[in-house]
C-alpha cells in the first residue's frame, strides 16, 4: 500500500492502492507509520507525497462510508501531514480528487503536471469533504473560488490551480518526481495552511446561495457546504474542522447520500455482464457507418467523431445529406464560441466524417448503426440490404426505440451480429445507451457494444427485447394514467406540477411537447380517437409548433391553453365522464408507482440484469432525481408495503394491462427490496 524511497535528505512517499490509489485503511495506515517514521529519522530534511501509476490519489473508499471506523482516521492523518516540523510536498499528476486532494492541502506545498484534475467532488456523492477540505482550500484560493470549487465538484486543471494559488509550482509530467526532489531541498521550513485567516462579507455566501438556487434545489449537500466554508471564515482551523466533521457526519447518514451512493456504485455495476465468458474478446471497431443523418443520426454520429472514431454517414438525398453535415458543423462550432472546444478540434472532428448518398460505401466499417424513424418495415428493408454488404463479422445495430431487436435481425444471415445501441436524444449530450440484447446476439458483440459506448464517454445498460426495452416501456403505463388523469379532472399543469415538484426535470405533458405530440400520429386529421389525435389535428404538435399541450411564446415558455382544455371537455362529453378534484397523492400512485410496478415487472422478465440498472437508465435518460436513487431504490426507500397498498387502493382505476407484478407482491410481503 505504500513504498518509501530516502534521495539523500528526501524522503519519497508512495501511495500504491490500483487503479484510483483510493485512501482505504491500508494506505492511510502506510501514511501514519512514513509520516511518523519520517518525523523521526534525522537523514529526512523533507518529504513527498505522490501516488502510483497515473495518478495521485481519486479519494476515499467509499465502500468504507457504510462500515465501522478501523485504523487512523484521514482527518488526523492530514492533521499529522500538516503538523510535521520537517516540509512536506505532494507531487500531483493525473488526479487528484476529494480526499487526494486534501491529502495534498494538508501538505505545506504543491506541485503539479499542468493537466492534472484537482477535485473535491464529494458533492455528487451527498456529502461534503470531510477531511479538512473545506477549511484549508477557503484559505488557500479564497471563499468565492472555493465556493464554485466545492459545491460544483468540477475539477479543475493544475493549471488553472497555480493561477488560484492552489499549486506552487507546475512540473511535465515526465520530469515531476525529480522536479518535487529538488524542489524540496530548497524548502527551510513548513508552510501550514491551518495558521492562515480569512475573511469575507457575509453578503457573498447570501449572493452564492441566490445564484444558485435553482442548481441547489432539494439538495442538501451544497448548502452544507456553504455553511461548512462560512465556518472557515468564522472559526480557527480546529473549530472549523469540528464544523465540517459534524456536518459530513449529518449528510453522510442522510437519504440523499444514500441514493447517491447507490446511483455511483449503480452505474459501474451496469458496465457488468452477467453471465459473459471470461474469455470474452472484443470486436475491434475502428470505422463507423451511421444511416441516416437526421437528429438522431448526426447527434450519433458526433459521439464517434469526438472520440476521434471515423464516422460514414449515409442518406438518400443529397439535401437532406447536406442539412445533417451542416448541424453536426453547427453543433461543434456552437461548443467552440463557447471555450469548450478549440477550431482545431472542430475541424479535427469534422474530418473524419465522409457523408455519402451510396449505402455500398459502409462494407468497410466495423459497426453500422441504423438511425431512421421507427418504422419496422424500413428497418427490415435496411438490414436486409446491409446483410449483403456488410464485411463477415461486422456489427449491425439499430438505434430503434421500442423496435424488436429479434424481429428486426430475422432479416439477417447473421442475427448474432445483430444488437440494439438505443441512443437517447440528443444523441451527442444524453450519456445514457440501452445496449439491447437480442436473442441471439454474440457475447462478444453485446460486450463490444458495452465496450464502444463507454469509449465515447457513455453510460450503457443491456435490456432485453421488449416493446421499449427498459426506459420508454416504463413511460407506458405513467403516460397512459396521465392521459386518463386529464379526462377525469386533472389539468396538464396539475400533474407536471407533481412531477417537477417531485424533482423530474419535466412532467408528462412538457416532455410530450418537447419530443413533438405528433410522434406515432397517423396523420389522419379526419380520424380523430384519442387526445393526442385531436391535438394534432389542430396542429398542435408541441413546442416546434409553439402550441402542444401548452401555448409557446417566442422564447418557448409555456401558459396553460383554453384551446387545451376545450378539447379535454369535449372528450370527457363524449365518454361521459364527470370531471373531480384529483388530488396530488393519487397522481403520484397513478404515474410514479405505476412505473415502478412496471419496472419490477422487467425484473422478473429478465429485461434488466438488476433493479440498479433500471435506476441508471432513469437517471441518466429521463430526468429522475439523482438524490432520490432512481425509481428503483425509491420505492425500496419509501417502503414496497407502500406502494403495493397505494396501487390496490387505486386499483380500478389504473387502465386496461396494468396489472400488480408478482415480484413486487412478494417483495413487499417478505419486506426484502426487488433485488433480493
Amino acid at each position: 500500500m505504500i513504498e518509501t524511497q530516502l534521495h539523500d535528505d528526501v524522503l519519497e512517499i508512495v501511495m500504491i492502492n490500483p487503479p484510483v490509489n483510493a485512501l482505504g485503511e491500508g494506505v492511510r495506515t502506510g501514511l501514519d507509520e512514513a509520516i511518523t517514521g519520517a518525523l523521526e529519522d534525522d537523514a529526512v530534511k523533507a518529504i513527498v507525497i505522490r501516488g502510483s501509476g497515473r495518478l495521485f490519489s481519486g479519494g476515499a473508499d467509499i465502500t468504507e462510508f457504510s462500515k465501522p471506523p478501523s485504523g487512523p482516521s484521514l482527518p488526523a492523518i492530514i492533521d499529522a501531514i500538516e503538523a510535521s516540523s520537517k516540509p512536506v510536498v505532494a507531487a500531483i499528476h493525473g488526479m487528484a480528487l476529494g480526499g487526494g486532494l486534501e491529502v495534498a492541502l494538508g501538505s505545506h506545498y504543491r506541485v503539479a503536471t499542468p493537466k492534472a484534475k484537482l477535485g473535491l467532488p464529494e458533492v455528487t456523492l451527498g456529502i461534503l469533504p470531510g477531511a479538512g477540505g473545506t477549511q484549508r482550500l477557503p484559505r488557500l484560493v479564497g471563499v468565492e473560488a472555493a465556493l464554485d470549487i466545492i459545491t460544483s465538484g468540477t475539477p479543475i486543471t493544475g493549471a488553472e490551480a497555480a493561477e488560484l494559488g492552489l499549486v506552487d509550482k507546475l512540473s511535465a509530467e515526465e520530469t515531476l518526481v525529480e522536479d518535487v526532489i529538488a524542489f524540496a531541498r530548497t524548502l527551510d521550513a513548513p508552510r501550514r495552511t491551518g495558521d492562515r485567516s480569512i475573511s469575507a462579507d457575509p453578503a457573498v455566501f447570501t449572493k452564492f446561495e441566490a445564484d444558485n438556487a435553482r442548481r441547489f434545489k432539494d439538495l442538501e449537500a451544497p448548502r452544507a457546504c456553504i455553511e461548512a466554508i462560512k465556518a472557515a471564515v468564522e472559526m480557527p482551523l480546529d473549530a472549523g474542522q469540528e464544523k465540517e466533521r459534524a456536518l459530513f457526519m449529518q449528510l453522510v447518514k442522510g437519504d440523499q447520500s444514500k441514493a447517491l451512493r447507490h446511483v455511483f456504485f449503480a452505474e459501474r455495476a451496469a458496465a457488468k455482464i452477467d453471465g459473459l465468458p471470461k474469455d470474452t474478446q472484443l470486436r475491434p471497431v475502428t470505422k463507423v457507418g451511421v444511416i441516416g443523418a437526421g437528429t438522431m443520426g448526426g447527434g450519433i454520429s458526433m459521439n464517434f467523431l469526438s472520440a476521434g472514431i471515423p464516422v460514414t454517414i449515409v442518406e438518400m438525398a443529397q439535401e437532406a445529406l447536406d442539412r445533417g453535415t451542416d448541424i453536426i458543423r453547427k453543433n461543434y462550432e456552437a461548443t467552440a464560441a463557447k471555450g469548450r472546444l478549440t477550431a482545431e478540434a472542430v475541424e479535427r472532428a469534422m474530418n473524419l466524417l465522409s457523408p455519402t448518398l451510396d449505402f455500398d460505401v459502409l462494407k468497410d466499417c466495423d459497426l453500422i448503426i441504423e438511425a431512421v424513424y421507427e418504422n419496422m418495415d424500413v428497418k427490415k428493408e435496411i438490414f436486409a440490404r446491409l446483410d449483403s454488404i456488410a464485411k463477415p463479422g461486422a456489427m449491425l445495430a439499430s438505434n430503434t426505440s421500442f423496435l424488436s431487436i429479434d424481429e428486426i435481425a430475422s432479416v439477417t444471415k447473421r442475427p448474432q451480429d445483430v444488437l440494439g445501441l438505443h441512443f437517447f436524444s440528443p444523441a451527442n449530450v444524453m450519456k445514457l445507451v440501452e445496449v439491447v440484447r437480442g436473442a441471439k446476439t454474440a457475447p462478444d458483440v453485446l460486450a463490444t457494444g458495452m465496450d464502444i459506448a463507454r469509449k465515447i464517454g457513455k453510460v450503457p445498460v443491456v435490456a432485453g427485447v421488449c416493446y421499449g426495452f427498459i426506459g420508454n416501456r416504463m413511460l407506458i403505463p405513467r403516460q397512459t394514467n396521465a392521459n386518463a388523469l386529464l379526462l377525469e379532472g386533472a389539468t396538464p399543469e396539475q400533474i407536471d406540477r407533481v412531477h417537477t415538484g417531485f424533482g423530474m426535470a419535466m412532467g408528462p405533458f412538457q416532455m410530450n411537447d418537447l419530443a413533438g405530440v405528433d410522434i406515432g400520429w397517423h396523420r389522419d386529421a379526419n380520424r380523430i380517437e384519442t387526445l393526442q389525435d385531436a391535438l394534432c389535428a389542430e396542429g398542435r404538435w408541441g413546442q416546434k409548433k409553439q402550441a402542444g399541450f401548452y401555448d409557446y411564446d417566442d422564447k418557448r415558455r409555456p401558459t396553460p391553453s383554453p384551446v387545451v382544455d376545450r378539447i379535454i371537455e369535449d372528450f370527457r362529453a363524449q365518454a361521459g365522464i364527470t370531471s373531480r378534484t384529483i388530488s396530488d397523492e393519487e397522481i403520484t400512485v397513478r404515474t410514479f408507482y405505476t412505473m415502478v410496478n412496471e419496472g419490477a415487472k422487467i425484473l422478473e422478465e429478465g429485461i434488466a440484469q438488476r433493479a440498479s440498472d433500471i435506476d441508471v437508465v432513469w437517471t441518466y435518460g429521463y430526468g429522475w432525481p439523482r438524490h432520490t436513487g432512481g425509481p428503483m431504490f425509491w420505492a425500496d426507500q419509501i417502503g414496497l408495503a407502500t406502494v403495493v397498498d397505494a396501487l390496490k387502493r387505486y386499483e380500478d382505476r389504473l387502465g386496461e394491462g396494468v396489472t400488480l407484478s408478482p415480484l413486487l407482491l412478494a417483495r413487499a410481503a417478505e419486506g426484502k427490496p426487488l433485488d433480493r
